[in-house]
């Protein structure tokens, strides 16, 4: 056979016709044979038909329809070649159908999904899509990424592969309305079908005539990709994973109300979700999880990725669920409002509430342990506005009023995970607070509103002064300056403090003359050297060791407070502290859960593991970088004078301190034992056996931490000055 375009006289209706007479012959002539497909004629004939129907596609106008393509349509040719593969007969006959739909969706320019006889056979098509045991994944998988880029071309014509009545009716009742039935042929429908807006004809189903009544809607699109998104070929599950991102970055409103509302899209989605996670081992190591890198859920689809993947027992259910995991967190980045938000509540229902809570809340510490760890890997996966908001209200609950001290009902999760931050097990106190430390990453208002905030908003935390005030010593007109001048020239302050070492911090801000008044130069040095100062000298160990100065903290302070600055622009904070109310008891102060754990654990630091430690100070740092004028009074400024039985975090310091003084009387040869420990922890030593070495340790991170809330300080010293302008 000549291909036509060879023969241009021959017309190619004719042509067109023979070679569909030519498929159907062979099933009249052809009995019983079981002659695979491909050693027939017929998938040659299927190409010829297509290519006559784009070569004319391109010969015609714009807004005509060929006589191939009327031929095709009033004789329900896909319908016919539907059944065929349906039967499978001759076998492999499927996989040809599949093709041949494929590239007709692909190489025909013109609308064609909103027309009965071919969105009809494309539903059924899509129905023996996705069965078990299916030998055409590969061509499914085509076929069904082909549908999805026509919708997502023509997001109208969704409403006309969806096999449920209420999406027909949710998309397409104003485009209905707008074409009305006029009752034009199959060819003057196919001139008007680039504009949605234009007159329709019987080949469309009405909003009523819904295929559900055909076909069962547990088999459709939706079920389909999802199906598909399992398969063992790679390639397959990518084409059914960018499908759905098709599907759900639609960005037509109403498109994504009737994903939401009318499919099983977000159910289906967040079932797979619990399914993965169902299958993670138990046995699997918190270190590991840990460990886990957060990667592009399409990198597992590629060799490199493949290849880096991490291996460990367990770490492909986990690379399973965590690709999963950040593509529901990419549809929900992709998705309109509507959807993202259907799907994050429906992920909130069904996995969080419905299979995590139970774990959290277990008896089995081991159970707890890696619960909590696989929470905090998934916290730092997900992104998505909307998914973070549903895992605020699953963890911390939406109260806003401050805190009660004996309240442990409110929120029981929440609860019961600020209780493991201080857990008997140091693994699940650990893996606990970097939980929360994840949580706080996050650019949303509510987490430090509810964890902190709402307990100071009153700075109850302050001495009450007969005028109603707060007796705060802050630098004011009417402060004495003469009592504070002396600390100047108070070798407390100047050794440890020198003009050197602020001027080299200047340089490392490069900010030069930040502080230009006097009082304020006063205010600095005072406030930066309580910190800097807390630790005795003797119980110090960055002048020993190169490179350890409070300087190395200053940069990752800096670039901190500038990333927590860009989140809160948006969070409407007060820029100076709130008046206190005298009609606001100071004995009714409680800082929190949170920070009372905090609070006490940092009272344990030297008698606490160094990892523990580390974690604890970390958590601290991260709230203290925050530029709300409450949270830096409270854990920034050392000279506030606290209501009775309040603390605060520079109290609970000198506490610790007293207590370093007594213990460093009775052991011999302190520094230099706390030198050793320090150059270990830093390699430069060999180990070796130290007596009191939990001690030693959680003097080092003490240190450290001091000049870690120095630095802090440091940075945040500008917007300090603006309210202190403003007092």
């Amino acid at each position: 056979h000549t291909s036509f375009n060879r023969e241009p006289p021959v017309n190619l209706l004719d042509s067109f016709v023979d070679h569909w007479k030519g498929i159907t012959n062979y099933y009249i002539e052809t009995t019983g044979q079981t002659r695979p497909v491909k050693q027939t004629d017929i998938p040659w004939r299927l190409k010829q038909m297509l290519d006559i129907l784009v070569f004319e596609e391109a010969q015609q106008g714009q807004e005509e329809m060929g006589p191939c393509m009327e031929y095709l349509l009033q004789h329900k040719l896909l319908e016919t070649l539907c059944t065929l593969g349906k039967a499978q007969y001759p076998p492999g006959m499927n996989q040809q159908v599949l093709v041949f739909f494929s590239k007709i969706l692909v190489q025909i320019q013109k609308p064609m999904l909103h027309i009965l006889n071919v969105y009809r056979p494309v539903q059924k098509l899509v129905r023996l899509c996705g069965l078990p045991g299916s030998q055409t994944e590969k061509e499914e998988a085509q076929f069904m990424f082909v549908v999805c880029s026509r919708v997502k071309q023509d997001p109208y014509v969704l409403n006309y592969i969806l096999e449920d009545n209420h999406s027909k009716r949710s998309i397409s009742t104003s485009e209905d309305t707008e074409k009305g039935r006029s009752g034009e042929t199959v060819s003057s429908n196919y001139l008007t079908a680039s504009n949605p807006a234009s007159t329709s004809s019987p080949q469309q189903h009405s909003p009523t005539d819904s295929p559900s009544t055909i076909f069962p809607a547990n088999a459709g699109l939706i079920h389909v990709l999802v199906h598909l998104s399992r398969s063992q070929k790679s390639r397959v599950a990518l084409k059914a994973f960018e499908s759905l991102l098709l599907l759900v970055s639609i960005p037509k409103e109403d498109t994504a109300v009737c994903l939401a509302e009318s499919t099983p899209l977000c159910q289906l989605l967040a079932e797979r979700l619990c399914e993965l996670f169902s299958q993670l081992p138990a046995t699997l190591e918190p270190a590991d999880i840990h460990s886990f890198p957060q990667t592009h859920w399409n990198v597992a689809f590629s060799q490199s990725g493949k290849q880096e993947s991490q291996s460990f027992p367990g770490s492909e259910h986990m690379e399973s669920f965590f690709a999963w995991l950040d593509f529901l967190d990419h549809l929900m980045r992709e998705a309109p409002k509507s959807l993202a938000v259907k799907l994050a509540k429906e992920i909130h229902h069904c996995w969080l509430v419905g299979v995590l809570q139970h774990e959290l809340l277990q008896m089995s510490e081991m159970g707890v342990l890696v619960n909590t760890a696989l929470l905090c890997c998934s916290v730092r996966h997900i992104q998505s506005p909307a998914m973070v908001e549903e895992l605020v209200s699953f963890l911390l609950g939406r109260q806003t009023q401050s805190e009660q001290r004996f309240d442990t009902e409110s929120h029981v999760l929440r609860y019961q995970l600020i209780e493991h931050c201080d857990h008997i097990s140091d693994e699940i106190s650990i893996t606990t607070l970097l939980l929360f430390e994840a949580l706080l990453q996050k650019p949303h208002r509510d987490i430090l509103f509810n964890l902190v905030l709402r307990n100071l908003e009153n700075r109850c935390y302050l001495t009450r002064t007969l005028g109603g005030g707060d007796d705060c010593r802050h630098f004011t007109d009417t402060d004495p300056v003469e009592e504070n001048e002396e600390l100047e020239e108070d070798p407390f302050f100047t050794d440890m403090y020198g003009e050197d070492e602020f001027n080299s911090s200047e340089q490392l801000l490069h900010r030069p003359q930040l502080i230009r008044e006097h009082l304020f130069k006063l205010y600095t040095v005072v406030l930066f050297c309580s910190f800097l100062c807390l630790v005795p000298q003797e119980a110090k160990t960055s002048q020993h060791v190169q490179g350890a100065r409070y300087e190395t903290y200053v940069h990752d302070a800096h670039e901190q407070f500038k990333e927590c600055t860009a989140f809160s622009l948006d969070w409407d904070w007060p820029e100076s502290l709130k008046p206190t109310e005298l009609s606001v008891s100071s004995s009714d102060f409680f800082e929190g859960h949170f920070l009372k754990v905090l609070f006490d654990r940092i009272g344990r630091i030297l008698e606490q593991p160094y990892e523990l430690n580390l974690q604890v100070t970390s958590v601290l740092s991260r709230l203290a970088v925050f530029p709300h004028p409450h949270l830096h009074e409270y854990l920034l400024d050392p000279y506030i004078i606290l209501a009775p039985g309040a603390r605060s975090l520079f109290s609970v310091l000198i506490r610790v301190i007293g207590e370093l003084m007594q213990r460093i009387e009775v052991i011999p040869n302190f520094t230099e034992k706390l030198v050793h420990v320090r150059r270990q922890l830093m390699g430069l030593d060999g180990e070796s056996g130290v007596d009191h070495m939990p001690l030693l340790k959680g003097v080092i991170i003490l240190e450290e931490f001091c000049k870690e809330l120095a630095a802090i300080a440091f940075v945040k010293l500008p917007q300090h000055e603006q309210q202190c302008n403003q007092i």
